[in-house]
């Protein structure tokens, strides 16, 4: 006989864990400039701010019964208490948030892993999926400022089997990680369970690049303008029900945010890179019947993006986030390097 607890255990949300970075995914951090390190050192978590709609579409996952939100962030370790309290001022409940220890390395000797973003956030994950009980699938969240989408693409596919030891070990060496903190890592890897289980990966284009920029990372990894499009997408996953998509589309309006042809915009831009189909295009027009809009904008971004959700009813053709072929994550690595270091410092000229 089968309980409710059972049939709970069984539906998606419960199935799933999310992983969420926190500068330039979460937080709207500068870290481009003397003067945007130095506001994120010192400022109080009350003055720290989030993308719009970042923190109400996290609010509306915490709301489902997920299987946990563990958060990882390049952040050094002494900010833990400031962004802690930020958390808790947001309404955010987390199962795991771990910080970077630069000082600890530093004082180490280990200048090289101030800049490693790839064994840090790798072993960090592995660790934690060690520490997790199966079975789940996992939504990551990160950004393209460093290396979010290699490492969490790597992470899935070393926990599916599909990467080894031995080409883990090369990306290491073109990482310039640590010997030793190398070996710990293949270590991790070693014995970490073999499973499919990196369902979606959500990179958030903060540098303001074009959605391909992410494209020789497969369809698993969505590169998102906005955070109603991932909110459209995890719609289309099942993760998330369409008046939630709603209310994180209604926040992005509010306080001239949003033009009200942006919501319509954002959801055209997935139909053409086919992410959604008809079934989440029918959901959400009947939560934009239900929707009550307090003004003339939110009124007018509604109206337009019910008539862009039926324009774009005969796009029904998706692509599923699979992969069809391994990733050549040894060409990955220098080519997203490359690509990071031209945005930030496309970054830096604006501001000159």
């Amino acid at each position: 006989m089968v309980s409710r607890d059972d049939v709970a255990e069984d539906r998606p949300a419960r199935r799933t864990v999310y992983r969420w970075d926190l500068d330039k995914t979460y937080l709207s951090t500068d870290f481009d400039s003397l003067k945007g390190l130095w506001r994120a050192a010192v400022e109080k978590a009350e003055d720290k701010r989030t993308f719009p709609g970042a923190h109400s579409l996290l609010r509306e996952l915490c709301a489902t019964e997920m299987r946990g939100l563990y958060i990882l962030s390049g952040s050094p370790e002494q900010m833990r208490k400031v962004l802690e309290e930020k958390l808790r001022l947001d309404g955010i409940k987390w199962d795991g948030l771990v910080l970077k220890p630069s000082l600890n390395r530093l004082l180490r000797g280990r200048f090289r892993f101030l800049r490693d973003q790839v064994s840090y956030k790798l072993s960090a994950l592995l660790a934690s999926r060690l520490a997790i009980a199966a079975p789940y699938e996992e939504v990551m969240f990160g950004d393209d400022a460093e290396a979010d989408a290699f490492v969490y693409s790597l992470y899935s596919d070393l926990c599916a089997g599909r990467v080894g030891l031995d080409l883990l070990a090369r990306v290491l060496g073109l990482a310039r990680t640590y010997d030793d903190d190398a070996a710990e890592l293949l270590e991790l890897a070693r014995t970490v369970p073999k499973k499919e289980l990196g369902k979606r990966i959500f990179i958030h284009l903060e540098r303001i690049e074009p959605s391909t920029v992410f494209e020789g990372f497969g369809p698993r990894v969505v590169a998102f303008h906005n955070y109603f499009q991932p909110a459209v997408v995890l719609l289309q996953d099942g993760l998330i029900d369409a008046d939630a998509v709603v209310r994180v589309g209604l926040e992005l309006t509010r306080g001239g945010l949003f033009s009200p042809d942006a919501l319509g915009a954002s959801y055209a831009d997935l139909a053409r890179r086919k992410l959604i189909g008809l079934a989440t295009g029918e959901g959400l027009l009947s939560a934009l019947d239900r929707a009550e809009a307090q003004t003339l904008e939110e009124r007018e971004a509604l109206s337009m993006l019910r008539d862009t959700v039926k324009a774009c009813a005969l796009q029904t053709k998706i692509v599923p986030p699979v992969l069809d072929q391994p990733l050549d994550y040894e060409a990955l690595l220098p080519t997203d390097r490359a690509r990071a270091h031209r945005a930030k410092s496309r970054a830096r000229a604006r501001m000159r």
